[in-house]
């Protein structure tokens, strides 16, 4: 193991250490962390201090930075050029081409025989359609070039939080470990492999698919995790709109949502819904802004607020009134499965960039417990016979 601790692992494009918050439950210890954004990497040193910190851009780094031998290493490289959201650059952006930075300082360790066991990168779905599907097959190549074998699943945080976010996460072993039986699985459209996935693996090259492992993983248990469970009564970062800012919004709404809403006061229950407004085409070819909301016990996906359409707000319905506000930051770290001792930028806007960006740790917790934990128990076990 690469710690008398536990396991240990480099994490990159480390944002405020959420990936720590899932390993560091899970025992596992922090031999680097890697981020290029000083407000970040506050947030990380705020959190975890500032001993393996380094606030550096990838490509800065060599293998000389990157202490002893982790058996993980983890990339939630940048999205924004592979997210159906952006302008979809693919690997050629300049922010997801970061993912390149990380291939280079792995190949520099392997180089030196000291190639970690494990490979976590975590993304947007859109990855498997990014540039028709051209993307994700060179992601898959480079691991392969690094002489590792990888396999992808699709996890939705609405499994362990309130918070509708599925995002890809593809992890590789390296070639000369033994895959353990309970992990080994087959092509089959289920709870992690979406029909995304499964159209991605078939459009691959044999090459590519000869280097590809279905991962096997078990469903949590269901979680009782609600909306309504995360939100504050007096925040002290957003306000609560006044009657007619509810209004304009509920305005907004066309006919099926309009309709939701209405059930929710009809119940005569207290109800928290989440909001987004977002620009659609009307019948007339118009582009029009519209308000749409859910009231089935998620969030909807958070994002960094870059514009008025990734900013969620929340409806409370109690006592046949509607009230409505933004959500504040501390019920965004709720939503991720952050604790309340874990510690926010001042600023609201820095907090919903920091968490909007951030991978939810109860799946990283998951992954460790069901995925890399018995591949590093296989790999001792494969050196010691």
């Amino acid at each position: 193991m690469g710690s008398m601790q536990g396991p240990g692992y480099y994490e990159f494009f480390a944002g405020g250490g959420m990936v720590r918050a899932g390993l560091t439950r899970a025992g596992w210890s922090c031999l680097l962390a890697n981020d290029f954004d000083a407000k970040k990497a506050a947030s990380y040193a705020a959190n975890w201090g500032a001993d393996h910190l380094r606030c550096a851009d990838i490509h800065a780094l060599t293998s000389a930075d990157l202490p002893g031998v982790a058996d993980l290493a983890w990339a939630s490289f940048p999205c924004q050029d592979l997210s159906l959201a952006g302008a979809q650059a693919g690997l050629a952006g300049a922010r997801s081409g970061a993912f390149y930075g990380f291939r280079d300082l792995i190949a520099a360790l392997r180089a030196e025989g000291r190639a970690p066991r494990v490979l976590a990168l975590e993304n947007v779905v859109g990855a498997l359609s990014a540039n028709g599907g051209r993307d994700f097959h060179a992601l898959c190549a480079a691991l392969r070039d690094l002489d590792y074998v990888c396999g992808a699943l699709v996890i939705d945080a609405a499994r362990f939080t309130a918070q509708s976010r599925p995002r890809l996460f593809v992890i590789a072993a390296r070639a000369d470990l033994r895959i353990p039986a309970q992990l080994a699985g087959e092509a089959q459209e289920g709870a992690f492999a979406p029909p995304a996935l499964l159209r991605a693996h078939h459009s691959m090259p044999d090459d590519l698919k000869r280097a590809w492992r279905w991962w096997r993983v078990p469903a949590p248990a269901q979680t009782n995790a609600r909306l309504a469970d995360v939100v504050e009564d007096d925040p002290s970062d957003v306000r609560w709109h006044e009657p007619e800012e509810t209004q304009r919004l509920v305005a907004l709404m066309d006919g099926a949502n309009r309709a939701k809403l209405d059930a929710a006061l009809a119940s005569g229950a207290r109800q928290v819904g989440a909001l987004f407004r977002r620009t659609r085409t009307d019948a007339q070819g118009r582009k029009v802004q519209r308000a749409e909301v859910r009231f089935d016990g998620l969030a909807g996906c958070l994002r960094t607020p870059g514009g008025g359409s990734s900013r969620q707000f929340l409806l409370l319905v109690e006592g046949g009134r509607v009230r409505s506000r933004l959500a504040s930051g501390r019920e965004a770290a709720r939503l991720m499965g952050l604790p309340d001792d874990y510690v926010l930028p001042a600023r609201y806007s820095d907090a919903l960039h920091l968490l909007g960006d951030g991978v939810a740790p109860p799946v990283v917790r998951h992954l460790a417990q069901h995925v890399f934990e018995p591949l590093l128990a296989c790999a001792i076990d494969q050196a010691a016979a």
